[in-house]
């Protein structure tokens, strides 16, 4: 069984989470923070269509030791989301810890907010995908400055409470400090994050491949990063076409190049 600090997998659906909009208000019996324009915690008051359950009172109020370094708060679902600034990153971690009592780290990752290139450039085909994907930068819940960002999650296993850090990343040089010292867990987490889009971790004991060989380059999970199977095989990939009964093979190959 893994200690508090060690983090689980599943940073791709903690991306989405991060990433979403908040979910519909709960009962009228829970009560909305006010806390004025620059909220009485000393950071900005999360923005939430969905009130605010005592506990996540409580946690808010907590994040005023992180005074100016806090650029914008949200509400996602039960979820607070707190951008800061990078130079606070591994700051953040050392509040979570112990101001916090967020004893459980559960991922670091990041995310690149470009919209994906078409396949074919502008005249390329039409999106097939459900939902289409976005033509222009989206950054989601409490913004973004730029086309990179890190951010990581920690929870509470006592006070049952959570919270979303994210910090802008330089687009010519994604650096940012390690949380290894202050997380333990967040070790291989900083390495995928490094191998798949390209952030160096100031500090981290060892950052070397986890997935793909030492001689591999780029970063996979960068919008730019190019598909190689869909240069080879137009996306969706095309498939042999078996003839109908009745229909000449011919007649079925004519149809597959044309589709082409």
């Amino acid at each position: 069984m893994p200690s508090p600090d060690d983090a689980a997998p599943g940073s791709a659906a903690a991306a989405d989470a991060a990433a979403g909009d908040a979910a519909a208000p709960a009962s009228d019996s829970d009560a909305v923070v006010s806390e004025g324009p620059e909220g009485s915690a000393g950071v900005p008051p999360a923005e939430a269509s969905e009130p605010m359950r005592q506990e996540q009172q409580e946690l808010h109020g907590r994040l005023s030791v992180l005074g100016d370094s806090v650029i914008e708060s949200t509400q996602v679902f039960d979820d607070i989301v707190v951008r800061i600034k990078l130079e606070s990153w591994r700051r953040a971690a050392e509040v979570a810890r112990h101001e916090l009592e967020c004893d459980y780290l559960s991922f670091i990752s990041g995310i690149d907010w470009a919209p994906a290139p078409k396949e074919g450039g502008d005249e390329g085909a039409s999106d097939t995908s459900a939902p289409v994907q976005p033509t222009e930068m989206t950054p989601g819940a409490a913004g973004a400055a730029g086309r990179y960002q890190v951010f990581a999650h920690v929870q509470s296993t006592r006070r049952h409470w959570g919270v979303t850090f994210k910090a802008d990343v330089d687009e010519s040089d994604p650096r940012v400090e390690s949380w290894v010292s202050v997380y333990p867990g967040a070790d291989w987490h900083e390495r995928e994050c490094w191998e798949m889009y390209g952030f160096s971790f100031d500090g981290h004991p060892s950052l070397r491949h986890l997935y793909l060989p030492s001689e591999f380059e780029g970063h996979p999970l960068r919008k730019d990063f190019p598909l190689l199977a869909r240069v080879v095989k137009p996306w969706p990939g095309l498939v042999d076409v078996e003839p109908m009964p009745g229909e000449p093979a011919e007649a079925s190959a004519t149809a597959e190049t044309t589709d082409q």
